[in-house]
C-alpha cells in the first residue's frame, strides 16, 4: 500500500508486444504503483483479462482512488468508439477494449495507439516539448509511431495514421512481424526483434566475442545483454547496436523529408543503447535527407523512457474525464 495518495488518480496502461505496464498517475504525472505483466495472451479474452488484472493491481494499491483508465495499445484505433481495429502483434482485431474495460471495472476508460500516447506525454512534458511540429518512434518488439502537427496530435481520417514503423526502407526486405503484409519495413529491420535477430547471426560469426560466448553458452541472446555487452566494449555488440542505428537512420530521413519536423523522439527498449544507435542514426539521417529539413530536426531521447507510453496512457484519461466534466457543465 502507498501511504499519502492524492485523490483523482488514474490508471495509465502501456500494452506492448510482449510486455504490458500499468501505472497509477496522480495530476502531477508522480507514479504512485506499476504494475508489471507479459502481454502474450493466447486469445482475445486472455489479453483482455491482463489488461483488467494489472488495472485492478493499480487501482487495490492506491486504495481505490481511481478516476478514469487510459490504455494505450499498438493497433490501430477508432478513437470515438475505443475500438481497438488491426494490430499486428496481438488478438486484437476489432475488439470494444474501452467499453469491454469500463463494463468491468466501473470506470470511464479511454483508448489510442501506445505511440500516439507516448508522443502526447514527450509533447507536453518531455523531450518534445515546446516543438510545434514533432514524430515519435517507440523502439521495441516492433516499431510504433506519433506525429504532432501544429501542436496537435495527427491521426488520419480513420484514426490509423502514424504506423511510422511500417514505412518501407528495403523493397525486398524480409517480410514483416505479426501480421503486417508487407516486406522490409523499418520495423523488421530497426526494432528490437531485429536486434535480437541480427544479434544471434553475429555471435555466430563471431564465436569469441563476449556475444558469441553468450551464445554458445547457452545464456540467450537478448536486446538488454546485447546493450550490456556493448557498453562493456563488446565489438560484435556495438557493431550489431551500429548497423541497427544506420537502418533506423534510413528512415528518418525519409520521415524528415516528409515532416520536416523539429524533432523525433526515440523510445523503447532499444533507447538503453542510448548514443550507440542515436549516433549513427542521426549520421544516416543527415546523409540521406534534404536540406533544410535535416539539418534542423533534432533526434532526441524520451524523456520518460520505458514509461512514456504509461504516463502518456494517463495524461488520455484524466485529458478524457475533464472533457466530461466540461461538457456537462454547459448549460
Amino acid at each position: 500500500m502507498v501511504p499519502n495518495v492524492p485523490k483523482g488518480c488514474v490508471i495509465g496502461v502501456d500494452l506492448g508486444g510482449t510486455k504490458l505496464l500499468a501505472g497509477a498517475v496522480d495530476a502531477d504525472l508522480r507514479v504512485h504503483h506499476r504494475a508489471l505483466r507479459s502481454s502474450r495472451g493466447s486469445d482475445t479474452a486472455e489479453v483482455i483479462g491482463i489488461i483488467e488484472g494489472a488495472i485492478r493491481e493499480a487501482i487495490e494499491a492506491v486504495d481505490g482512488e481511481a478516476i478514469a483508465v487510459g490504455v494505450g495499445i499498438p493497433s490501430t484505433i477508432d478513437q470515438a468508439r475505443g475500438v481497438s481495429v488491426y494490430s499486428t502483434h496481438l488478438p486484437l482485431a476489432g475488439v470494444p477494449v474501452a467499453a469491454l474495460l469500463s463494463e468491468r471495472l466501473d470506470l470511464p476508460v479511454f483508448v489510442d495507439n501506445d505511440a500516439n500516447l507516448a508522443l502526447l506525454v514527450e509533447h507536453r512534458a518531455g523531450a518534445a516539448k515546446g516543438a510545434r511540429n514533432a514524430l515519435m518512434l517507440t523502439l521495441g518488439t516492433g516499431i510504433g509511431g506519433g506525429i504532432v502537427i501544429e501542436n496537435q496530435l495527427y491521426r488520419g481520417s480513420q484514426g490509423a495514421a502514424a504506423e511510422l514503423g511500417h514505412i518501407v526502407v528495403e523493397q525486398d526486405g524480409p517480410p514483416c512481424q505479426g501480421n503486417c503484409p508487407n516486406r522490409g519495413c523499418l520495423e523488421v529491420m530497426a526494432s528490437g526483434s531485429a536486434l535480437v535477430r541480427e544479434a544471434t547471426a553475429l555471435a555466430g560469426l563471431r564465436p569469441r566475442s563476449a556475444l558469441g560466448r553468450a551464445l554458445s553458452d547457452g545464456t540467450g541472446i537478448t536486446g538488454p545483454l546485447v546493450t550490456d555487452l556493448a557498453h562493456e566494449g563488446d565489438e560484435a555488440a556495438r557493431e550489431v547496436l551500429d548497423l541497427i542505428g544506420r537502418r533506423l537512420g534510413v528512415g528518418l530521413s525519409s520521415l524528415v523529408n516528409v515532416f520536416n519536423p523539429d524533432v523525433i523522439v526515440i523510445g523503447g527498449g532499444v533507447l538503453a543503447a542510448g548514443e550507440l544507435v542515436l549516433t549513427p542514426a542521426r549520421e544516416v539521417m543527415v546523409a540521406r535527407g534534404l536540406p533544410p529539413a535535416r539539418d534542423f530536426a533534432r533526434v532526441l531521447a524520451a524523456r520518460f523512457g520505458e514509461e512514456s507510453g504509461m504516463l502518456g496512457a494517463a495524461l488520455l484519461a484524466r485529458d478524457g474525464v475533464d472533457a466530461r466534466t466540461s461538457r456537462s457543465a454547459r448549460p
